[in-house]
């Protein structure tokens, strides 16, 4: 059986289901960004959010990639950093309890995590302290990492460390993976567009983007940008939220239609996707069943607050995986 890496921001989410919007007016948050905030900061936010409940969950993008693909059933590993805290311990004893292979190394600095606070619409406004998870740095990386692996997923969050992204891609096909990548912000692809080209063009095997990534990287729509995409690796998949997904390897071009879903909140939607089609890709499954995998289990994470599922919810993907692969 194929067993997939990821690596990403070891972060840990701290969700927020405010009833209205004029929290954010409050704390000049602009409603569905992503801020990177500091300690003050994180104090300030965390005091004018006291009323609410919290709950915790192991967050990060390729993180919740890698335990929604161990809860699908296939061996997998992670890659992160975090401080010696109890925030850390969380992460760590969450991971394992999720069935993923923790490879952690720590810091100093506090454990990253991640305040999200859910609108009553399901918009996501993030307010992440990177903490530890930011300090991952290529000299962290030893070949023995990833032997043992078949695919290596990397978020597109840590793209900013041009030194990082070079040496885990080098040390992944030195190890014989797959590399695979989800773009994860249109503005990271704006930023570092020159790179990503590189690395696309000479690492990368599987690259994940949604409609504004897709855009940001090839100036192009959706069903264009798709083409282009695939001229520089194997499968190449776009996401277009409520209208599916499009995915193209070679001469074969597959549209996947969505899954009506009642969404709550859509933290982990594009993750969960990526957590789908690897999973029907190391089973060897069409293009079109991975893409329906992905889209089915990504429907499901947005009726949910954050970015995992219960058994129950899983036991449910699982019976319509089998339906759909017999």
């Amino acid at each position: 059986m194929k067993k997939i890496l990821g690596m990403g921001n070891a972060l840990t989410d701290i969700l927020l289901q405010i009833d209205n919007d004029e929290i954010l007016s409050k704390l000049n948050l602009p409603k569905g960004s992503m801020q990177l905030i500091n300690t003050e900061r994180s104090d300030e936010i965390g005091a004018a959010c006291s009323a609410y409940a919290k709950k915790m969950a192991t967050g990060g993008s390729a993180s919740n990639t890698i335990n929604g693909i161990t809860r699908l059933g296939l061996q997998a590993g992670f890659v992160g950093k975090i401080g010696k805290d109890d925030i850390g311990l969380f992460f760590t004893n969450d991971s394992i309890f999720n069935g993923v292979e923790p490879h952690l190394l720590q810091s100093e600095t506090p454990s990253g995590h991640c305040t999200v606070l859910v609108s009553p619409d399901g918009e996501r406004t993030l307010c992440t302290f990177l903490g530890a998870a930011c300090e991952l740095v290529a000299e962290d990386l030893k070949l023995e990492m990833f032997q043992g692996y078949d695919i290596f997923h990397i978020e597109g969050y840590l793209v900013q460390n041009h030194d990082l992204i070079r040496t885990a891609v080098k040390l992944a096909k030195e190890a014989g993976l797959k590399v695979s990548i989800d773009m994860a912000s249109y503005n990271v692809v704006e930023e570092n567009l020159d790179f990503l080209n590189e690395i696309i063009r000479e690492y990368v095997d599987i690259v994940f983007a949604n409609e504004e990534e897709a855009r940001a990287f090839t100036g192009k729509e959706p069903e264009q940008a798709l083409i282009h995409i695939s001229d520089h690796c194997d499968i190449a998949i776009v996401k277009i939220g409520k209208d599916g997904s499009y995915i193209k390897s070679g001469d074969e071009t597959v549209q996947v239609q969505p899954r009506l879903a009642n969404c709550i909140d859509t933290t982990g939607a594009g993750d969960l996707y990526a957590s789908g089609f690897l999973y029907g890709l190391a089973n060897n499954y069409p293009l079109e069943v991975c893409g329906k995998i992905g889209s089915l289990v990504s429907a499901n994470v947005v009726e949910v607050l954050g970015a995992k599922m219960t058994d129950e919810v899983w036991n449910t993907i699982h019976t319509e995986i089998k339906e759909m692969v017999n």
